[in-house]
């Protein structure tokens, strides 16, 4: 009988061994991870971005932490979802709540140091001394000629290669071959605006444009207290940090400015400056009546389909089942492109079958009130196939029983869906109900492709329309108007947050009493 010998020393020291393939692996893909982020990180800060950066760096720890170490297993399951949700909800509405307490707009962009090297890049050309030149190509390199009256001045050979040189000029005659056509100066426009051109007399002159060089100076120099003097007009220019603007002697901003912290003005503009508290008030009421009657309408007419097709004794239901579908399978905003076309007021074929038959043509897009009525008409068109599908679905939910029992107590039908199936489908329906006046609170696709927001309000200070809702607004404040004021719109994002997320908390709590009345909520 043979007997085998069990080393166990060895055996200890190979499962108590950390190097493995595994470990090996998973170091290697943590390190890969983790350079990645690192150059995302650097290169957000080289960006002028330190709050992504840190944002980035911070989930880079939380990976190389979590999944390094045995003790966080259990939260590896839920990290991907943590990080998600910190990404791509949190961090842009604090960053958005952010930028509406700073001046963040159209003239308020950059940051201080840039506004201010912008000025100081800036130059006065002496158009004096403006002179056309010509560039030479041979095979020792390049030259410019600056052809004159009395004489050619003609450069040293260069290889423009990009640096920073200083040629000296010297009268030579005009080579009458190797002048380069327009094409290929403007291929070499970045290498000509490097050099610096010597005169005889010792006149410097610079790039000027595609065609010349001219003298050139500083338009701005920077003052010992920090002003800007104006070379040219001995004016002088002072930073306003509250306004993020430099101001002249006279007290005029001049653009562009830079991004400062301006508190709660933006929030105090809106709430108590007239051309624009009045527009926005109109606004919020008809996004809270556009929200709402879209709830009401999509689920009425879904729910009322659905009943419909729920009827034993209706033939080709699954015909009508699939044409009553077909709008929630084509894309919304085909749909929304149709409705515009089939609405237009001289060639579309609503007004011509309206004028043919009754003599009227209605003008959808210029009267308030039927733009309006246009938007509601088309969004319950877009949403009820959604409310339908999920009505067929609920009805076969409720007992069957409940219905006979109501027959032979003598009740119709209208009472039997306000006293059995509403009662029933109702529960369920809630955070539906709830996520749909959300969306559509937010509906800013359909404003934009159907009515633009049109027609305007009249007398207001920002773009407003009748037709728009509040997340329209924003949108046309950040990026349609000339004078893009981001800071404006991030505070009217942060109230259109907490408005919603009122208006759904108040909502949720309506309906859910409402349902527990009936004695169907558990």
């Amino acid at each position: 009988m043979s007997t085998t010998t069990f080393d166990a020393p060895a055996a200890r020291t190979l499962k108590t061994n950390p190097f493995t393939i595994k470990n090996a692996i998973k170091w290697g893909a943590l390190s890969l991870i983790a350079l990645a982020l690192l150059y995302i990180v650097w290169g957000l800060y080289l960006a002028g971005e330190p709050l992504f950066a840190v944002v980035i760096l911070a989930l880079m720890v939380g990976i190389v932490t979590i999944f390094s170490q045995k003790k966080f297993y259990t939260i590896r399951f839920i990290f991907p979802a943590i990080a998600a949700i910190g990404l791509f909800i949190v961090l842009p509405v604090l960053y958005t709540s952010y930028i509406g307490f700073t001046n963040f707009g159209a003239r308020n962009l950059l940051s201080f140091e840039r506004v201010t090297n912008q000025f100081l890049s800036a130059v006065s050309i002496d158009k004096s001394t403006e002179r056309p030149f010509q560039l030479l190509s041979s095979g020792q390199g390049y030259q410019i000629a600056l052809p004159g009256e009395n004489d050619t001045l003609i450069s040293e050979y260069t290889p423009l290669d990009g640096t920073a040189q200083r040629l000296s000029m010297s009268a030579r005659p005009l080579p009458e071959s190797g002048i380069l056509g327009m094409r290929e100066v403007i291929a070499l426009r970045a290498s000509l605006a490097e050099l610096t051109l010597v005169l005889p007399n010792g006149t410097e002159l610079k790039p000027s444009s595609l065609r010349a060089f001219a003298a050139q100076q500083p338009l701005y120099e920077l003052q010992p207290d920090g002003t800007l003097l104006n070379t040219i007009k001995g004016t002088s220019l002072t930073a306003d940090q509250s306004l993020g603007l430099y101001v002249t002697d006279q007290g005029e901003t001049v653009s562009p400015g830079w991004r400062v912290n301006v508190g709660f003005d933006n929030f105090k503009k809106i709430l108590f400056s007239d051309g624009i508290r009045e527009p926005m008030v109109q606004i919020f009421i008809w996004t809270v009546v556009f929200a709402t009657l879209s709830m009401v309408f999509t689920f009425t007419l879904g729910l009322l389909l659905a009943s419909i097709l729920q009827w034993p004794h209706l033939k080709f239901r699954g015909f009508y089942r699939i044409m009553l579908i077909l709008p929630y399978a084509v894309p919304a905003f085909i749909s929304i492109l149709v409705f515009r076309g089939l609405f237009n007021q001289n060639f579309g074929e609503i007004n011509l079958i309206l004028e043919a038959l009754f003599g009227i043509k209605p003008q959808w897009f210029t009267d308030a009130t039927l733009t309006r009525t246009l938007t509601l008409i088309v969004n319950t068109w877009l949403g009820y196939p959604y409310m339908m599908l999920l009505g067929m679905g609920y009805l076969q939910s409720v007992p069957q029983d409940h219905y006979k029992a109501a027959a032979l107590e003598g009740s119709g039908p209208i009472r039997s869906f306000f006293s059995i199936t509403l009662p029933h489908i109702l529960p369920p329906f809630v955070p539906l109900l709830i996520a749909n006046f959300a969306f559509n609170f937010n509906n800013v696709v359909l404003i934009l492709l159907l009515t633009r927001g049109l027609p305007d309000i009249v007398g207001t200070q920002m773009p407003a329309g009748q037709t728009d809702i509040l997340g329209s607004f924003t949108y046309r404040m950040s990026f349609s108007d000339s004078g893009q004021n981001f800071g404006m719109a991030g505070a009217i994002s942060t109230l259109i947050f907490i408005i919603v997320a009122v208006i759904a908390y108040v909502n949720f709590r309506a309906m859910r009493s409402y349902a527990q009345k009936k004695g169907v909520a558990r």
